[in-house]
C-alpha cells in the first residue's frame, strides 16, 4: 500500500523473532502506531484514508508468508486504506482480556466511527476472532473464511480439530462469534462444505444472518487459494466501495479458474474417485486455456478409459 509499501522490506530480512517485531513496531510507529497488548498480542495501526480495513493474523502465518508482512498491509497495495493488523503470537482465538480491553477503548473511543467505511477480514481462528470483535465496529462489512463459531464443547463438540484449544474460555466477553455479528451491516462467510467441520461452524453463522458462500473443492487450501488467486484482494475492494453481494462474490470465486494449485487438486480428486467423464471434462477446459502437460496427460488417459467403457 501506498503508506507503507516503502517500509515493509525492512520485514523480510528479519531473522529472528525480535527483529521481526522490531520491523513491526518501526513501521507502524511511523504511520499509526505499535499497541502491544499483553504478552500473547498486539495491534498495528496504519492512517491512510477514510476506508479502514482491519485484519485479524497470526505471527507464524505472517512470518511464513513471502516477506513477512502481514496480509493486512500488503493487500490491495495501491489502496490508500486505513489499516488495523491484530496479531496474535500464538493460535489463541484472541481470546485475551486484553485484547476485550483494546477493543472496548476503540468503542468507547469512537474509533470506528471515524471512517467512511469499515471490512473486517479474518480467516480460521482469525476468523472466528474478526467476527467476535466485529461488534465493536456497528456497521462493518465482515469478509470471513471458514471461520468457527465457538469452540464451547456444548455447542460445538463435534469439532475435534482444535484438542489443545478447548480449555479457552468462549463464553465470557465477545464469546459466541455469530451473536457478534449482528450489528456488521452484511457479514460473508465463504466455506469449503466438504469440510465438515466448517459447514458446521457457517451454519450456526447462517442461523444468526450471515450469507454462508459455499466454495467448493479447496479444502484447507481456501484461505491460500483466494489470496493467491487474487478473489481475496477483489472482494474485500467490492466490499470498501459497498458493493459486495453474492454475485459479486461468485465472480470474484471465479478467479480460481486460472490458479494451478485448485486445478491440481481438483484433478487429484476427480482421479481418486476414478470419474473419467468429470477428468476429461476438466483437463478439455484446462488445455484450451493453458500450458498444462499434466493435464494432457490426464486427458488421454481419461479418454482412453472411457473407450475401453463404451466398448464393453
Amino acid at each position: 500500500m501506498r503508506d507503507v509499501s516503502d517500509d515493509v522490506t525492512a520485514l523480510a530480512g528479519a531473522e529472528t523473532d525480535a527483529d521481526w517485531d522490531a520491523a513491526l513496531e518501526d513501521i507502524a510507529e511511523r504511520r499509526g502506531y505499535y499497541d502491544p497488548l499483553g504478552a500473547d498480542h498486539l495491534a498495528l495501526f496504519t492512517d491512510a484514508g477514510p476506508e479502514l480495513l482491519v485484519t485479524f493474523e497470526e505471527a507464524a502465518t505472517i512470518r511464513a508468508r513471502p516477506g513477512q508482512s502481514p496480509l493486512g498491509w500488503t493487500l490491495c497495495p495501491d489502496r490508500d486504506w486505513s489499516r488495523l493488523v491484530l496479531v496474535a503470537r500464538r493460535q489463541s482465538w484472541f481470546r485475551d482480556p486484553e485484547v476485550y480491553r483494546y477493543f472496548d477503548r476503540l468503542a468507547d473511543d469512537g474509533f470506528f466511527d471515524e471512517f467512511d467505511r469499515v471490512v473486517v477480514h479474518g480467516a480460521g481462528p482469525c476468523g472466528y476472532a474478526a467476527a467476535a470483535f466485529s461488534v465493536a465496529a456497528p456497521g462493518a462489512t465482515l469478509v470471513l473464511t471458514a471461520p468457527q463459531a465457538t469452540l464451547t464443547p456444548a455447542l460445538a463438540g463435534w469439532d475435534r480439530r482444535f484438542a489443545g484449544s478447548r480449555r479457552l474460555d468462549f463464553t465470557s466477553r465477545y464469546g459466541y462469534a455469530p451473536d457478534m455479528t449482528e450489528a456488521a451491516a452484511r457479514a460473508f462467510l465463504i466455506h469449503d462444505p466438504a469440510i465438515a467441520e466448517d459447514a458446521m461452524h457457517a451454519a450456526l453463522f447462517h442461523l444468526a444472518g450471515a450469507e454462508v458462500i459455499r466454495a467448493r473443492h479447496h479444502g484447507a487450501r481456501l484461505a491460500d487459494n483466494l489470496e493467491a488467486s487474487g478473489a481475496l484482494a477483489k472482494i474485500v475492494t467490492t466490499a470498501m466501495v459497498g458493493r459486495l453481494d453474492r454475485l459479486a462474490l461468485a465472480r470474484a470465486l471465479r478467479a480460481r479458474r486460472d490458479l494451478q494449485p485448485y486445478l491440481r487438486g481438483l484433478l487429484d480428486r476427480l482421479e481418486a474417485a476414478d470419474r473419467p467423464a468429470l477428468i476429461a471434462a476438466l483437463c478439455r477446459n484446462v488445455v484450451a486455456r493453458k500450458r498444462a502437460p499434466r493435464f494432457r496427460q490426464a486427458l488421454r488417459r481419461a479418454e482412453a478409459a472411457l473407450a475401453r467403457t463404451a466398448a464393453r
